[in-house]
């Protein structure tokens, strides 16, 4: 059977398929009846269920991050598309290998987005390229930071939302700090650099996408700090100066803006603060986006 594409599904649509449940919510309507909101999902999208009174115990033990088989009608609630179960949904077994099929993923395809970033790495030279290179020429390093979520909840929470993320800083930042007369290679290095730490921070299971130990104790701005110069120990002795590491550390530390934000320090350079506005147009615009096609 081919996967469910939730956005092509309207009302009076039947449907007989695996999705997961992303998120359940048990509330009580005004008359002190039970009832339980579910969202069920695939990489597609996402459905909306009511489960009322009668139907209540057909969900129990039901929670998010377990994968059922769905059997019922589109239907319309308040205006909004909504999934009718017309069975008791049956959980079934899942595997990590589920992840693509389930979780939301980015449409953008990824072979572009690195293009994308090479051939901004290309234009780099010496020390600005040796930096971005510990990184983004390691293919394991690679690897990891496609599949992350650029948040655990909120802006580019997907899969590959990181790069989606690091590529819609990039293409803001190069064009502001060249209106403004700056260096479009050393921005450009900053918005590649600036979330590293969100390898180590989040972590994409079934669940969902969720915060690691060391996210929680340190979050990704810490967290990118250390790993920058953890690669930074590995350049032969005089690679990079003091003044060229400080200035790559000042990128990730900074990229928040200001201190009640996480920021270690606020931006001191032009480039610093046109990443930082950069990163902020990015995580603002996809929530504005979202929230206009929800």
């Amino acid at each position: 059977m081919p996967p469910l594409d939730i956005p092509r599904l309207a009302v009076g649509d039947r449907l007989q398929h695996e999705l997961l449940v992303r998120e359940r919510e048990d509330k009580t309507t005004k008359g002190g009846d039970p009832y339980v909101i579910l969202k069920l999902g695939n990489a597609s999208g996402v459905l909306s269920v009511n489960v009322w009174k009668e139907h209540v115990p057909a969900v129990a033990g039901l929670r998010p991050g377990q994968v059922v088989q769905v059997i019922g009608e589109m239907d319309s609630y308040k205006g909004a598309p909504q999934l009718k179960l017309t069975a008791p949904p049956r959980t079934v077994a899942a595997s990590a290998g589920d992840l693509d099929q389930f979780l939301p993923r980015i449409s953008v395809s990824t072979d572009e987005l690195w293009a994308r970033v090479d051939g901004w790495r290309a234009e780099m030279k010496g020390a600005l390229r040796k930096a971005v290179d510990l990184f983004f020429a390691d293919d394991v390093f690679r690897e990891r930071f496609a599949r992350a979520p650029g948040a655990p909840r909120g802006h580019h929470a997907q899969i590959g939302g990181l790069l989606l993320h690091s590529c819609e800083v990039a293409n803001i930042a190069r064009t502001s700090v060249q209106t403004m007369r700056g260096d479009v290679s050393l921005v450009t290095a900053g918005a590649l650099l600036h979330d590293i730490g969100k390898v180590e921070a989040y972590a994409v299971k079934l669940s969902g996408f969720e915060n690691t130990q060391a996210g929680f104790l340190m979050g990704h701005i810490v967290l990118g700090s250390l790993m920058l110069e953890e690669r930074f120990r590995t350049l032969p002795e005089g690679a990079l100066s003091e003044s060229q590491r400080l200035e790559r550390h000042h990128f990730i530390q900074s990229h928040h803006g200001i201190l009640e934000y996480g920021a270690a320090v606020r931006p001191m350079t032009l480039e610093a603060e046109i990443l930082h506005y950069a990163d902020q147009t990015s995580a603002k615009g996809n929530d504005f986006n979202e929230a206009v096609v929800d």
